[in-house]
């Protein structure tokens, strides 16, 4: 087997940087491949067009009549794309991408070959409802599912076929993906925004939800990857020795980019700009091997879609460069995971961003109302803030001192929390006035003034507040972003119409509005403050803080995802109409049999490569040490022959004693999962797969991690950290 792992070695060293393509300027290909509004003016008649925009725009109902005449001006800008196929594109709970291709090609009526693509086909298609997981929503013999156009997000050209974003429902009418409560959720905290903002200007019409994904990976050599099966299988490591050099010099962190990375990069960029997918920033994160990519922000359903397309292209795009694509969340033990830090923010159809200070007391009492609005929901919900990011694989990220820590806390820098101070201890009758930005000089020759934001950063914070809008640090790599926003977007929007429900009440007794604003802040002030902390989250004391004031410290996945059906979660996305009953309960069941799984494929896989893989490779140098021992034996005297034979018999013990202990484990383990699996309840099954196989494979990860260092390394069947960590 060793000769697998040393094929694999030559062909990563024998591949050669390809040529970075010739930039193109962005403005020139930016959404080259979408059907932008610009277009559709062009490929749809003027009239249907207005209408078109304004059902986009105002949240209407899209009719039949007119998704005829788009599907005409579609179906003719598509086919000179070059596409000749069109599909459905939608997010199924799975995590990825959905996509079933029809092709344009059909018959007319009397038989001739034709192109056709109506609009009853762009409107609603049929996939198979149940082979999807649906936690119970859809049975195998009830297959029928929808899924129905999406206006607001554009359709795109990718090769030979048509994209057409979509929501994806059961045929009883249940969300079986993340797009529908997503939109159900922006519609929600748009509508309660509105109403909050309108205390400080009726010209505000509409809210809109933004967001910012920053994406962190790993690359690896693509030979490298294909020698290692735990790679290929589960998308990370289930064993492997530290490196003696990763990231403790951080000099990788914003280092220059290697040139295949680079060549890899540029196309990406280039194909992800034709898609309309704005990517600003890429640089080196800071374990080897781990980059970022982040682009401008853009309305949330819009950028969350761009996200999932981005990682798609990603995977494409990789494989032109030799390289595979890793979003778990720790796909290397001993170095920083990766995440998805989501930038979200709430603004005004006036140009007005509602979590930016302002500069007089009126706009910054407007700016104090949203942000304390925030706190207090975060605060109410932060177990269930916390269940919407967990995951089998985010759970090895959280807390491992290199990203936040699995308790949602808000951090806001000491400037805006002594303001919240002043606020909360003040007199209702007093505005406070928050500096939108204060002035720093540092007297260097050369060096303009720097504008200083009004808060630090907090890398331990998996919930920080960053001058103009909140950071989501704890979303992990590899999820689709829509399950944490949904799930924040909703808790804002309760917490904003239980709000207005408060201030309109002391406005109706005969309150003035901004008396009665400031009284209903310092109220929820007073009611949140325990989620506000600007420290360590690493630190052993905030753990026991944490606790102290209430805040949810569950570290198993299976005990967080129960916080979805909490009495306060079902009323919470009932009131606010983003999810049912039947739903939050289908996808509890759907997060719970999802992390049953993830733990089967792994310890399967951990079983297969000790057993196929490892222990050979442990006998083998055992048989090698042991043939040593009887030719020094045969040589040398017995005294002299126990002398040197000493360090060998040393080894060989210690080889048998690693390998023991992982068979005996790996025996262990295989009847704790023929156990788990014959568990009825997913609730059951998760929970025994967390609390009884993670710490045996733990402890036949540590094994293996020390045969490593003690087996000779022509023997070693695997490809180290060493290898995989470093692009040559």
């Amino acid at each position: 087997m060793s000769n697998i792992r040393f094929e694999a070695l030559k062909t990563a060293w024998a591949h050669q940087p390809q040529q970075v393509p010739a930039t193109l300027r962005a403005s020139v290909i930016f959404s080259q491949n979408v059907f932008t509004r610009e277009k559709m003016k062009e490929y749809i008649a003027s009239n249907i067009v207005e209408e078109l925009f304004d059902l986009m725009d105002n949240e209407k109902t899209l009719s039949r009549d007119i998704a005829n005449s788009v599907a005409i001006g579609m179906k003719k800008w598509a086919m000179e794309q070059g596409a000749t196929h069109y599909t459905h594109w939608f997010q199924p709970l799975t995590g990825g991408t959905a996509e079933k291709h029809d092709a344009f090609f059909d018959f007319d009526d009397k038989g001739a070959p034709m192109e056709k693509f109506s609009g009853s086909v762009l409107y609603q298609q049929e996939p198979d409802a149940s082979s999807f997981p649906n936690g119970g929503i859809r049975n195998t013999f009830e297959a029928r599912g929808y899924s129905a156009w999406d206006p607001s997000s554009p359709a795109f050209v990718i090769g030979d076929r048509l994209c057409i974003p979509t929501i994806f429902v059961a045929y009883t009418g249940e969300a079986l993906d993340y797009k529908t409560p997503l939109l159900r959720s922006i519609t929600a905290v748009g509508k309660a925004a509105t109403a909050v903002a309108n205390y400080f200007d009726k010209n505000v019409k509409r809210v809109y939800t933004y967001l910012g994904t920053e994406q962190e990976f790993f690359l690896v050599d693509e030979a490298l990857y294909n020698a290692r099966p735990d790679l290929m299988m589960t998308g990370r490591t289930l064993m492997g020795h530290y490196a003696s050099k990763s990231q403790q010099l951080d000099d990788h962190y914003l280092g220059t980019i290697p040139e295949r990375v680079l060549a890899f990069m540029t196309e990406l960029e280039q194909e992800a700009l034709k898609l309309g997918i704005p990517i600003k920033t890429r640089h080196n994160e800071v374990a080897p091997n781990q980059f970022e990519l982040a682009p401008i922000y853009e309305e949330a359903n819009l950028s969350s879609d761009h996200n999932q397309l981005l990682m798609s292209l990603m995977e494409q795009v990789a494989h032109h460069h030799q390289f595979r694509v890793l979003f778990h969340e720790k796909p290397f033990g001993g170095v920083n995971g990766s995440g998805k830090h989501c930038n979200w923010s709430l603004g005004t159809n006036t140009g007005v961003n509602l979590l930016a200070p302002g500069k007089n007391p009126y706009h910054n009492l407007q700016f104090v109302t949203f942000l304390v609005n925030v706190l207090k929901a975060v605060h109410r919900h932060n177990g269930l803030l916390k269940a919407s990011i967990a995951s089998a694989t985010n759970a090895h990220r959280l807390g491992g001192h290199e990203a936040p820590p699995a308790i949602i806390s808000v951090f806001l820098g000491t400037q805006i929390n002594e303001a919240l101070d002043q606020i909360e201890h003040a007199d209702v009758d007093k505005g406070i006035i928050i500096n939108a930005k204060k002035e720093m000089k540092l007297g260097v020759g050369n060096i303009p003034e720097i504008l200083l934001d009004n808060t630090d950063r907090n890398r331990t914070s998996p919930f920080a507040f960053t001058g103009n809008r909140f950071e989501f640090r704890a979303v992990g790599s590899s999820a689709n972003c829509g399950a944490a926003v949904l799930a924040l977007n909703a808790v804002v929007a309760e917490q904003l119409n239980r709000f207005r429900e408060e201030v309109d009440a002391l406005i109706a007794k005969g309150e003035a509005k901004e008396r009665a604003l400031f009284t209903v802040i310092k109220r929820c002030l007073h009611d949140c403050r325990d989620i506000r902390f600007d420290g360590n989250g690493y630190s052993e004391a905030w753990q026991q803080e944490a606790k102290k004031r209430g805040l949810d410290t569950e570290t198993s996945v299976p005990l967080m995802i129960d916080q979805y059906l909490k009495t306060e979660s079902v009323q919470m996305f009932g009131s606010t109409g983003v999810l049912n009953h039947a739903e939050l309960l289908a996808r509890s069941e759907v997060k719970w049999e999802n992390y049953s799984m993830k733990l089967q494929i792994e310890s399967r896989v951990l079983g297969d490569l000790v057993i196929n893989h490892v222990i050979p490779a442990a006998k083998r140098y055992q048989t090698i040490l042991l043939q040593n021992v009887l030719s020094v034996k045969q040589v040398f005297s017995a005294d002299e022959a126990t002398g040197l034979n000493e360090q060998d018999l040393l080894l060989i013990r210690r080889i048998e004693n690693h390998a023991s202990a992982i068979v005996a484990r790996v025996e262990e383990m295989n009847k704790e999962r023929a156990r788990a699996n014959h568990i009825d309840d997913q609730r059951a099954r998760a929970i025994t797969f967390h609390d009884q196989l993670v710490p045996l494979m733990e402890e036949i990860r540590n094994h293996v991690d020390d045969l490593e260092m003690v087996i000779d390394d022509q023997l070693w069947p695997l490809p180290k950290y060493r290898e995989l960590l470093f692009i040559h």
